[in-house]
């Protein structure tokens, strides 16, 4: 049970968006991350969803809770309407006259099947964004293939990179790729809406999953060109002593020490300085290639020392360590409660009470922003987006009875 306080929604929340508003029709992690990243930041995101379930990530549940769902869309509100159908294009086709942006991560050619390609959208409103997340990208010869996260993770460079050096390439424990996707569009996004207010025209943009994981990995197409591509287990070579260290009551602490301040600093503090004189390790480069003797050295000062007193004695002098963290350790650190990096907030619908969450991201001091709602129910928000529209209740009935319009979820009934 978590003593951290509930962290009540505030609807009043003020974020450095406010005003803009953007049509999420995307579904699963990148779309939602993205979605999310410009609803965190104060824009009104309106999740475009299918009737018939909405997004699938409502779907996957963990201990009853669809944990995926009900944190990349939170701050959004929920529309269920059928693209398929014309009267749903048509509503669509409204909204995106008020809407500064439009975000979909269908397979390319799906909204121009649908009859909604970029060319309809912008004709309805010239200072549109239209933000496509694919797997593959718009163009180029693998562009109809389906893409995941594991594949663009797969491409990039970073699973071969990943691992130990007697491991199998590894999938990251997390969907990296989507996420810095996400990252990567919301960016853009911010981008392309600024550019239109300042009276620059509506554009497209075109980000795939693979290239945003590519470009994190920094300089490793110039490595390569060199011919010092790392190979798996070797790490960054940002910093020529850096790893993980386990200490004598089994924890585990990481060290990078990325100035040569530092790693002086560091052979002083664990009683070898004339490491550091030995040609094989006086140099960044030829520290790089002998990083497994040069942690063969530390990590037998480390373990013979619990991890308070290597925390204690490395920090004291300057050298950059920490401990290796789960989240559930993260959880209880003082200096994250103090941030808030984490969250507490009212569950709903079957959800436990409350439910765990970081918090926005990044911290500003005018338009802090914050956490304004739940994720929403399935099409929860239906009667007051078409009610901003000017549509009756009795238009909005019709749209039901054909099928354009999905019945809102209610509270209590399964999201």
């Amino acid at each position: 049970m978590s003593t951290t306080p509930t962290h009540e929604f505030d609807p009043d929340a003020i974020g450095p968006l406010q005003g803009c508003r953007v049509l999420d029709l995307s579904r699963l992690v990148s779309g939602g991350h993205c979605g999310m990243v410009l609803a965190d930041l104060g824009a009104d995101v309106i999740k475009i969803e299918r009737p018939d379930g909405g997004d699938e990530l409502r779907h996957g549940r963990i201990a009853g809770v669809a944990a995926f769902w009900t944190v990349y869309n939170r701050n959004k509100r929920s529309v269920s309407l059928n693209l398929k159908s014309p009267e749903g294009r048509e509503v669509l086709l409204e909204l995106v006259k008020s809407a500064d942006a439009v975000l979909e991560n269908f397979r390319p050619g799906t909204l121009e099947k649908l009859g909604i390609g970029p060319d309809v959208l912008l004709a309805a409103n010239p200072a549109l964004v239209v933000t496509r997340i694919s797997g593959w990208g718009q163009t180029g010869p693998n562009s109809q293939l389906p893409g995941f996260g594991t594949l663009a993770e797969a491409v990039s460079g970073f699973m071969y990179r990943n691992g130990t050096a007697d491991s199998p390439p590894l999938a990251p424990p997390t969907a990296l790729s989507d996420m810095v996707a996400g990252l990567y569009a919301a960016t853009a996004t911010i981008a392309a809406i600024l550019h239109a207010r300042t009276g620059g025209a509506g554009q497209t943009i075109d980000v795939s999953l693979f290239e945003p994981l590519a470009s994190i990995m920094g300089p490793d197409a110039l490595l390569d060109q060199l011919g010092h591509l790392p190979q798996r287990g070797e790490g960054t070579r940002a910093s020529s002593v850096k790893g993980t260290f386990i200490t004598s009551d089994d924890k585990w602490v990481a060290l990078s020490a990325a100035a040569e301040g530092i790693v002086r600093k560091l052979f002083t503090t664990i009683g070898s300085p004339e490491v550091l004189d030995d040609p094989r390790f006086a140099s960044y480069e030829s520290r790089l290639n002998r990083r497994s003797e040069i942690n063969e050295i530390i990590g037998r000062w480390i373990v013979q020392r619990p991890a308070a007193d290597v925390l204690h004695t490395l920090r004291s002098q300057g050298v950059t360590v920490a401990p290796v963290y789960s989240t559930a350790d993260a959880r209880q650190d003082p200096h994250f409660v103090a941030r808030q990096v984490y969250v507490d907030v009212p569950g709903r619908d079957g959800e436990p009470e409350t439910i765990a969450m970081h918090n926005v991201v990044p911290r500003m001091s005018g338009t802090p922003s914050g956490l304004r709602r739940p994720a929403p129910r399935l099409g929860e928000h239906n009667d007051e987006i078409l009610a901003e529209l000017g549509m009756s209740a009795a238009e909005r009935e019709n749209l039901e009875r054909r099928g354009a319009l999905g019945a809102a979820a209610r509270a209590g009934v399964d999201a």
